[in-house]
Order: structure tokens, then C-alpha cells, then sequence
């Protein structure tokens, strides 16, 4: 069975050995410093990590470490990022830590004498940064710049400036991109962005030089409440032009790819949603449902839904929204159980993800007690498909390199015991 089949049996709940992903999305990555570990760990050839998503430091897998741990996936990702760095052409880095990587051309930081590194939009030192990492980190975080928002006479407009028609050279990009994916064994992910329907991560406009508008989080969330009407011109204006480029990516990609990441808006704490069902359906699901109906009429795609947290009460909310995957499965959340997600909608939604506790087993656990772990997950979301083996969310730095051998190990294990 290839790859593509393999993961084709678990989108549409048919049985078959567990797909494995790393790498594929935004939100099932791994740490840069971690992918350099492995490679040592498994006597790869020494090379520099390229980084692929800059705000989180996560790495490029080349393929003899994808062979190493026996990943099913490779991304199809556009060249653009939420801190305004397009990942074109590239250069050497030497991060806080130590590590030498590569790094997109345009990709530019600063420090400052308490360690805090900064990063900039586009590489121009000459606008305020975007995102800091402080001293001791491995990711950053992104700077909270616009202060320009007044709620008794809030402008659209400001708010709407990241949502453009996407370009040329970013289809381009993405024609190059799947090109190379071609030539692979390995399933393809559509990463294409653009339908990130108040993607709070996005919110803060990292990606602009001089963001305007409802920037600060904590506005935003008040804002579901206190100026909804707001929200709905956003969301109304930026998912007409989701629709204009998913119909010119496409034109591009056809349906060489066999899911899509559409929206990585998170809609649960540890211990529950953040918002109503009702305020769900009312402010979120009619801008979803018109994304998914498109993607679903014009392509074979199957789409991807990431949201971290206790989000019970909204799946069947998300299901009806059209989509058809769900990550990363947060079954550590309250009322997670995950005998009890499949249980309820495991013939309705793929859970991708999952796969081990990244707060506590996998970070502080054992290798015997990681395998023990992957092997009841599987055991547990692998029945008549609809599974695609995954952390829960990214591989952070730190993680033991022997845990993540385990992990890759017990899913071969397990698939090898079927």
C-alpha cells in the first residue's frame, strides 16, 4: 500500500495501517533543535536545518529522517507566514540557543542586552518588530502593535488590509512546491492559507509593517460580544477573497493534494470553550460552511480543522460546518475522552492528531511509557479508519530525542501487528 493510499483509507474511514504525519501543517510540526537530534540519533548525514514556519521554529524533515521515523505526509505549504517573511531563498541563522540554521533570505533579527531577540516584517529593521523571542526561548511570540482601534468608531477597513487577491509569485511558489512534492512517495497537504476565519494567532497582523485596527487579543474576544457586526464585515470581506484565491490554487493544484489546512482557530481552554454554541453558529459556522461548501463542490480535498482545547460541545457544530478533519485532539482537555470521541464522532470527522500527551507523557515521560501510550491511542481512534497519527500539536523543543524514536517506533509497531 503507498502512502497516498494508506492516508486515502484513513480519510475515508476505511480500515488500514495508521498514516503518520509530521511536518504536514502549521499545527503538527517539530522544533528545529528537535529535528537536529534526530538526525544525530539516527546517523543521518550532518546538515543544517531549514526552518519552515519561523514563528514557531519548526524544521523542514528532509526525507531520509522521514524514512527514519516512517512519516506518510510532505506539506504543500504557501511561501508566506504569519510574520510577513515569505520562505523564499535562504540564509544562515544562529539562534539564541545555539543552533545553526537556515533561515528564509528576508528573515531579520535583532537583540537587545537582556536576550530578547526580535523579529521583523519582511526583514525591515526600519519598522517596529513583529514577534520577540525572550532570553531562554525557542519560539516567538507576536507583539501586540496596533493602538489605533476605537470601539465607539471602529473602520472596517483597518482590519481587512492582510486579506489580499494572492499574487503570481506566490502561485508560483506553490506550482514549484507541488512539483517537488510530486516527485515523493509521500501524501500531499495543501497549507495554501488565506481562509483563516479570525485565526487569533493571525489577529495581531504580524504580517504587517504598521497593523491598524482591532489588533490587542483581548479586545478581539470582547469584541464577539460587544460589536459582532464588526466581526461579520471582516469575515464576510475575507472569506469572498478565500473563495477568489481557492479558486486560482486550484487552477494550479487540481486535486493533487488530499487535504487542506483551512483554519487553525482555537475555540477551547483547557477546560472548555471560550464561547457559546450559539455564538459559534451565529458568528463563525456560515463564513465555515461557504469555505467547505466551495472546497467540497469544486476539488476532492478533504479539509482540515485545528483546534486546541475542551471543544466537545462544538464538534458536532464543526461537523456540521463541513469539515472533515479534526486536529490536533486535545483528549488531555476536559471532557476529552477519547473512547468517547470516537465513540460519538468517529464515523463523522478523521481525528488527525492525538497521538501522545505532549504536556506530560511525551516531554517527561519514559520511552517505555510514550510506546504504551501511542500503542492505546491507536488502539483506540484506528478502528474503521479515520486516523491520521499525530502529536498533540507540535513537537516542542526539549522533548526527548529517545521519545520521539519511541513514538515512531510503536507506530510501526502497531501498524505491524495488523
Amino acid at each position: 500500500m503507498t502512502k497516498q493510499e494508506k492516508l486515502s483509507r484513513a480519510l475515508n474511514h476505511q480500515s488500514g495501517p495508521v498514516p503518520f504525519d509530521i511536518g504536514a501543517t502549521s499545527t503538527t510540526g517539530i522544533h528545529v533543535s528537535v529535528v537536529e537530534q534526530l538526525r544525530e540519533y539516527y546517523g543521518l548525514e550532518k546538515r543544517l536545518v531549514k526552518v519552515q514556519e519561523p514563528m514557531q521554529m519548526l524544521g523542514v524533515l528532509d526525507d531520509d529522517l522521514k524514512e527514519a521515523l516512517g512519516v506518510d505526509t510532505v506539506p504543500v505549504w504557501n511561501p508566506n507566514t504569519s510574520m510577513g517573511v515569505k520562505t523564499t531563498g535562504e540564509k544562515e541563522w544562529l539562534a539564541p540557543w545555539g543552533q545553526r540554521l537556515l533561515v528564509p533570505e528576508h528573515f531579520t533579527t535583532t537583540s537587545d542586552d537582556r536576550g530578547n531577540t526580535f523579529a521583523y516584517v519582511d526583514g525591515d529593521t526600519g519598522c517596529p518588530p513583529c514577534a520577540k523571542m525572550p532570553e531562554g526561548g525557542y519560539f516567538f511570540d507576536v507583539i501586540i502593535r496596533g493602538h489605533d482601534y476605537d470601539e465607539d468608531h471602529p473602520h472596517v477597513e483597518d482590519n481587512l488590509e492582510e486579506f489580499k487577491e494572492i499574487s503570481e509569485d506566490v502561485l508560483d511558489c506553490i506550482r514549484e512546491r507541488l512539483k517537488m512534492a510530486k516527485q515523493t512517495p509521500y501524501a500531499r497537504i495543501g497549507a495554501f492559507g488565506g481562509c483563516a476565519v479570525g485565526d487569533i494567532a493571525l489577529v495581531p497582523g504580524g504580517m504587517l509593517k504598521h497593523p491598524k485596527g482591532l489588533r490587542d487579543i483581548s479586545e478581539w474576544y470582547m469584541a464577539m460580544v460587544a460589536n459582532p457586526d464588526y466581526l461579520h464585515q471582516i469575515f464576510t470581506y475575507s472569506t469572498d477573497i478565500a473563495l477568489k484565491n481557492l479558486e486560482r490554487i486550484k487552477q494550479v493544484v487540481g486535486n493533487e493534494v488530499q487535504a487542506v489546512f483551512v483554519c487553525g482557530t482555537d475555540f477551547g481552554t483547557q477546560n472548555g470553550p471560550f464561547c457559546s454554541r450559539e455564538l459559534f453558529r451565529e458568528l463563525y459556522m456560515p463564513y465555515y460552511k461557504k469555505i467547505n461548501q466551495w472546497i467540497h463542490k469544486n476539488t476532492e480535498w478533504k479539509t482540515i480543522k485545528h483546534s486546541c482545547g475542551s471543544i466537545f460541545p462544538l464538534i458536532p457544530d464543526l461537523i456540521e460546518s463541513g469539515f472533515d478533519i479534526l486536529n490536533p485532539v486535545q483528549w488531555t482537555a476536559r471532557q476529552m475522552d477519547p473512547r468517547t470521541l470516537k465513540k460519538e464522532f468517529g464515523h463523522d470527522i478523521v481525528f488527525w492528531g492525538g497521538g501522545v500527551d505532549t504536556q506530560k507523557t511525551f516531554p517527561f515521560g519514559t520511552p517505555e511509557e510514550v510506546r504504551r501510550q501511542v500503542l492505546e491511542i491507536c488502539e483506540i481512534f484506528s478502528p474503521s479508519g479515520g486516523f491520521v497519527f499525530n502529536t498533540i500539536h507540535n513537537i516542542q523543543a526539549l522533548t526527548p530525542v529517545a521519545n520521539v524514536a519511541a513514538m515512531a517506533d510503536a507506530v510501526r509497531e502497531f501498524n505491524g501487528c495488523r
